[in-house]
């Protein structure tokens, strides 16, 4: 079962309150503004800072 958009469209970031999107691989809801990625365990998102980790976008720069 994923996530509903209902739940994505109230769900924010509790550390900066920015909204949050499901990642492609639907393993966390990613905030877009501070890259916090919260999991999702059992179908259940798990929005507790403490339990975030930061992503970072930016792709590695070739030498």
């Amino acid at each position: 079962m994923a996530i509903s958009p209902e739940l994505l469209e109230i769900l924010a970031c509790p550390a900066c309150k920015a909204k949050v999107d499901l990642k492609a691989d639907g393993s966390g809801l990613k905030c877009q503004e501070c890259k916090r990625v919260y999991p999702i365990r059992d179908d259940i998102p798990v929005m507790l800072v403490d339990e975030a980790t930061i992503e970072n976008e930016e792709p590695a720069q070739k030498s």
